[in-house]
């Protein structure tokens, strides 16, 4: 099992920060799983700990007061260091509907043209990869997918939208992604799924986690109507397999 150089530090009075080497890569993401999983099993209790895995980091908050730095930095680094390799919490990879139809592919035509390709080639590149779950935020539910083919590498918007939809998909970067809800968003937006990430009325309102895949495959206007309905009344059962043991 690979270890890394961490570095820890404060993030205010009541948040430690550890921060593995500034690289992309599933090694690492899976270091930082293997250790949150350890803290949780063996040292962390939930009741008084939130860890928010992302990228090369692992935060966590302490809920109910301050944290005594020096000494719980010298038990993360024991504890990392003396760490096994463990399973990770169960992790899946997700089949996700787009709908690539005009009306929701926007920018589609644009980053078409921008790549030099056919409005069909970026569509069967976009759903021919699987995309690893490296980080959820800036919305609740918002997934940071990295695993882009290179040949779909575009820059961000100029001038972002002030209103993107709920379930547009879009590309940015190195990275794709689904909006959850409408809201100001820069990315280029190239479809649309109607399968909602996060509900807040569900018992686990997100149901990805960091760590987990997604992959997309293309739909018809008229099955994104009926996923969306079926969705709306809870009828709609989305593909998964589990990807560890």
């Amino acid at each position: 099992m690979n270890s890394y150089n961490i570095t820890i530090k404060p993030y205010g009075s009541q948040a430690i920060l550890i921060e593995w080497p500034n690289k992309v890569t599933e090694g690492i993401l899976e270091d930082i799983l293997q250790f949150e999983f350890h803290l949780r099993q063996n040292h962390l209790d939930l009741k008084e700990w939130e860890m928010v895995p992302a990228y090369n980091s692992l935060t966590l908050i302490h809920r109910d007061g301050e944290i005594n730095f020096s000494k719980f930095k010298r038990e993360l680094k024991q504890w990392y260091s003396l760490k096994r390799e463990l399973q990770t919490l169960p992790r899946y990879q997700w089949k996700l509907p787009v709908c690539y139809d005009s009306e929701f592919a926007i920018d589609l035509p644009r980053v078409a043209e921008l790549l030099n390709r056919s409005t069909e080639d970026v569509i069967k590149l976009h759903t021919s990869n699987v995309y690893t779950v490296y980080a959820i935020g800036f919305l609740p539910g918002f997934m940071y997918l990295g695993g882009l083919p290179e040949s779909l590498e575009t820059d961000r918007r100029a001038e972002p939208r002030l209103n993107v939809s709920k379930g547009s998909v879009g590309l940015a970067g190195k990275q794709t992604g689904i909006y959850p809800q409408d809201s100001p968003g820069g990315w280029n937006i190239i479809g649309s799924c109607p399968i909602p990430i996060f509900n807040v009325d569900n018992e686990n309102p997100c149901f990805v986690n960091v760590g987990d895949r997604i992959a997309f495959y293309q739909i018809t206007k008229g099955q994104y109507e009926l996923h969306k309905i079926q969705a709306e009344v809870g009828i709609y059962n989305i593909d998964k397999i589990k990807i560890n043991a």
